[in-house]
């Protein structure tokens, strides 16, 4: 994946996968946490901004391990 994630790649990814699966962000700053997806996206100076909608809890040790975030 390109560091700089374009509409285009996010679009092919996410079609190939099932409409109705929830969406969450994974951020791992310190310790790997999901966040909920903002339905808001803002363009501002060329840039597409998904906000985030509020934290869930730790992100799953599955999710966690294939990010390689252990």
């Amino acid at each position: 994946m390109p560091q700089y994630l374009t509409v285009g790649h996010l679009l092919r990814q996410l079609q190939e996968l099932d409409p109705d699966l929830p969406v969450r962000l994974a951020v791992n700053p310190d310790f790997p946490f999901a966040h909920y997806v903002g339905a808001d996206i803002v363009v501002r100076d060329g840039t597409a901004y998904i906000a985030d909608d509020g934290q869930e809890g730790y992100l799953p040790v599955g999710a966690r391990d294939a990010f390689a975030w252990t």
